[in-house]
């Protein structure tokens, strides 16, 4: 199968985009499609595949006996710097993918043609803690919906780009900004902000989908008089962060939405905001029609360290004391494994998951970390290394993907620590509001590496676990064929077997991938996605200079 390279020359692609764009019937993505998620094989219509998040696919093409014929198929470059952290979205064979900067590109899914592009342009004085990416956008009806970084949230036509409506979340000057995918629920796009950096007070939203009215919001942190205000000491609370920068879990059965909450603020000084620090590090369960809040369950009170509880969420039917359960299961950055019931909140089980764990010396019967108070910020640095550090374990920038075949999780985790400093902390208002920071890294020193594992759902016991020289920093895709798709900081496109762990192809892209892979059929050919940023294409792939760089690319594989 020959190499397609696609999206070089913008000026080209847009012509041809408009063309292709005015030929394309699009059918309406309705709410029965979203719930189906990918169960088409067509399709990948939400973040993570399916409302579970699972990021699994049942297709089978792709096995572990052919993956080692996997080659690129076609390759987009959007002509972007910064981080390319998107989970592409598929819908009527073509691809929705974001770039850093609030770059959003509509391309045909089987050859990598560009249909359109749109560039959010931004103010000047926009501030931005973590990194200008974009981690992709929801589809519904005939829009695509995508959220930008000073914090507006904009419809677009699928079929031309068109703007249908463009609204403002919160004033960026004051640290708002939104990286996350959008989620739909029938008619509503649900969104939550970053900024938790900022002291911003977070929240998650929703909005009509036909107009972009605000219809509910939920504050992360309870204002004065309203439960839970009393985990924070003195006015602390109008200042305590609790960003929502991940794309949440839906079970539609049980009629509920799950959203993960970020950090406090100040990060690594919490001298004062004394108290527990609700609804910071927790995970809070929705009604998704009125935002009401049904239960939480916090991960990390009183978070020093900067743990956040923003990482992937899944649901899962496993066994707890050998009955059935409905179970929510996050591995949280803070190294631990927890399983939930879905349906109330309650803690069922809790387990290391990283090789490298200080911080704490164990969870309680309720699930609440016993911390160790050895391993706390220090002004100057820690003298010793808590572990893990502020990357965690597993990073909400790259997500962890499930299998219902195997009851196994597939978690790529960061194994680095960090001698956390505390410092002085002052709000000024839309400058960092950090007390500190993660201080000397592993990495800095080479004691850090990355590991992929698999994880029992039902015991929560690794089962293999893959060890890489670098930090892993790209998701996981789980398939039915057998095979976990990855990626390695070392540049690496990987596949494993999903059983063992054992490699069986990987394909140099030229640059570290951080975003999440999707799989896909059209026209009875397997794709697999991958964006890949941070770097270039090794230009020998085209028989020229090794050294020469072409930016992000998106590389999407087929068997030939």
């Amino acid at each position: 199968m020959a190499l397609k390279l696609q999206g070089l020359l913008f000026c080209v692609g847009l012509q041809v985009g408009a063309a292709l764009a005015a030929e394309t019937a699009l059918n309406p993505v309705t709410p029965a499609m979203l719930t189906e998620g990918n169960a088409n094989p067509a399709t990948w219509p939400l973040y993570g595949g399916n409302y579970a998040n699972w990021r699994y696919s049942t297709l089978t093409d792709i096995t572990r006996k052919n993956v080692s014929r996997l080659r690129p198929a076609w390759l987009f470059q959007p002509g972007v710097v910064g981080q390319f952290e998107a989970s592409p979205t598929v819908v009527d064979g073509v691809m929705y993918v974001t770039a850093a900067y609030n770059n959003l590109f509509s391309l045909n899914a089987a050859t990598g043609e560009m249909l359109w592009h749109y560039t959010h342009k931004m103010p000047n004085d926009i501030q931005i803690c973590c990194g200008p990416s974009n981690r992709g956008v929801a589809v519904t009806g005939n829009m695509v919906i995508m959220g930008t970084l000073d914090a507006h949230l904009i419809a677009f036509d699928r079929a031309t780009g068109k703007v249908l409506w463009n609204i403002t979340i919160e004033d960026y000057r004051r640290g708002y900004s939104v990286t996350a995918a959008p989620l739909v629920i029938d008619d509503k796009v649900i969104i939550g902000p970053a900024g938790g950096e900022y002291g911003v007070r977070g929240f998650i939203d929703a909005y009509a989908v036909g107009t972009g009215k605000r219809l509910w919001r939920r504050y992360t942190i309870p204002a004065k008089g309203e439960k839970g205000a009393e985990t924070w000491a003195g006015d602390s609370y109008k200042t305590g962060g609790g960003p929502a920068w991940t794309t949440g879990t839906y079970d539609p059965a049980l009629r509920l939405l799950y959203w993960a909450v970020g950090n406090p603020s100040p990060d690594w000084n919490g001298d004062a905001r004394e108290g527990d620090n609700l609804y910071a590090d927790s995970v809070l369960a929705l009604d998704p029609d009125t935002g009401e809040l049904k239960w939480h369950f916090q991960f990390t009170p009183h978070d020093v360290w900067d743990f956040d509880g923003n990482t992937g969420m899944f649901l899962v039917d496993t066994l707890f004391d050998g009955k059935p359960v409905r179970a929510l299961a996050q591995p949280n950055r803070n190294g631990y494994l927890y399983v939930l019931d879905a349906r109330t909140g309650k803690f069922l089980r809790g387990t290391q998951y990283t090789e490298k764990l200080n911080w704490a010396t164990g969870l309680d019967a309720n699930g609440r970390p016993i911390p160790n108070p050895k391993f706390v910020p220090m002004p100057n640095g820690n003298p010793e290394f808590i572990c893990p550090g502020t990357g965690g374990g597993q990073n909400g920038a790259f997500t962890a993907a499930y299998s219902p075949q195997t009851k196994m999780a597939y978690v790529p985790m960061m194994e680095s620590c960090a001698k956390a400093e505390k410092q002085t902390a002052v709000f000024v208002n839309n400058t960092p509001f950090w007390g500190g920071g993660p201080g000397e890294t592993e990495g800095m020193v080479g004691t850090a590496y990355g590991r992929l594992a698999a994880l029992d759902m039902t015991t929560g016991k690794t089962i293999w676990s893959r060890r890489d020289p670098w930090p892993v920093m790209s998701g996981t895709l789980a398939t039915a064929g057998g095979v976990v798709f990855s990626g390695t900081q070392s540049g690496l496109a990987i596949a494993l077997d999903d059983t063992t762990g054992e490699e069986l192809w990987h394909f140099q892209t030229g640059g570290i991938p951080r975003g999440q892979p999707i799989t896909y059929q059209l026209a009875g050919v397997q794709y697999v996605a991958m964006p890949t940023g941070g770097g270039g294409l090794l230009a020998s792939l085209f028989g020229q200079n090794p050294q020469m760089t072409l930016g992000n690319s998106l590389v999407v594989f087929a068997l030939p």
